[in-house]
């Protein structure tokens, strides 16, 4: 195994995310420690250094050929994280200045000295027992993203924070309430769980088919009371109601008998602008930063006077 392989191991055997355990961050671990191709890992040790030195290092070592450009690839790719999980650390100059360097923390060194030695695992444990791996970090930093609190169906939710999402959530909270009132939501999607509120058993009664999931709108409400279902398109940046929109949906709302009324759901005038020519006929047109109109898009039925 060469030492790029095995600063690789290494990378992987602290909790390394993959992405962390590419050559480029095997290179920068191997610069940091001053391990040459025929060096043994015992020989690591924390001189500082910059990024400038350590692509002149890998270059003269490793039989590869960064350019001195190449700066800000090693900082965002490996010494980023590696601080993030500190394995390193810096001398505290601007990151601009000429004399900004890094070092592996004496505990990695320390670690890297028992590679490929019978003190390497116990050494492992004993690293990874006091260093949270970046893996548990990144994981637990999207945990506690700030979430969007929702009340679906009266029972609270929580969107993942984005554009769409916090469309989704006014369609609920605001277009319902005065458009649909007393709906109840068969059907809405979370960027990170496309299901997050599915009735399949009114769906099926209603005739609506769930062989298709990535055919539904992204939300799906029904009025028992007049019999109507609301199939509403969130739109910030595609997918609109467009008549090939319109005709995939009675396509699979054929069975459906229920009357059906279709919207395209905007967050603003503008982002409604930029897709008003590829909206069908026969469809509805709601914009959340004016909750309470809407557009109709289907000729006379509403003509008369106020």
């Amino acid at each position: 195994m060469g030492k790029i392989s095995e600063a690789q191991a290494i990378l992987r055997d602290i909790g390394m995310p993959e992405r962390q355990q590419a050559p480029i961050c095997a290179l920068s671990l191997l610069a940091l420690a001053h391990i040459r191709p025929d060096d043994k890992w015992c020989q690591a040790n924390n001189e500082w250094i910059r990024i400038h030195d350590i692509i002149q290092f890998v270059n003269l070592n490793y039989e590869v050929d960064y350019a001195e450009n190449s700066r800000e690839t090693f900082r965002k790719q490996a010494m980023h994280h590696f601080r993030n999980a500190a394995l390193i650390e810096d001398n505290g100059k601007a990151t601009n200045s000429p004399n900004y360097r890094y070092r592996l923390i004496q505990e990695t060194v320390r670690l890297l000295q028992t590679f490929h030695t019978d003190l390497w695992e116990p050494s492992l444990k004993e690293f990874t027992d006091v260093h949270e791996s970046l893996i548990s970090i990144y994981a637990s930093k999207k945990k506690n993203v700030q979430k969007m609190p929702v009340m679906i169906n009266e029972t609270a939710y929580t969107f993942s924070p984005g554009k769409h999402n916090a469309l989704q959530k006014a369609i609920l909270e605001e277009f319902a309430p005065r458009f649909a009132p007393g709906a109840i939501c068969l059907y809405v999607g979370d960027t990170t769980n496309k299901n997050l509120v599915e009735n399949q058993t009114l769906l099926k009664q209603l005739g609506i088919a769930l062989t298709e999931h990535d055919k539904l709108p992204d939300v799906i409400l029904y009025c028992k009371d007049v019999d109507w279902i609301y199939f509403v398109e969130a739109v910030t940046s595609v997918g609109p109601m467009s008549p090939k929109r319109l005709q995939e949906l009675e396509a699979m709302t054929q069975q459906v008998t229920s009357g059906k009324i279709y919207v395209t759901a905007f967050p603003d005038v503008t982002v409604y602008k930029r897709f008003v020519a590829d909206l069908a006929w026969e469809t509805e047109v709601w914009i959340a930063d004016e909750p309470d109109h809407m557009i109709h898009l289907n000729g006379n039925r509403f003509m008369g006077p106020r």
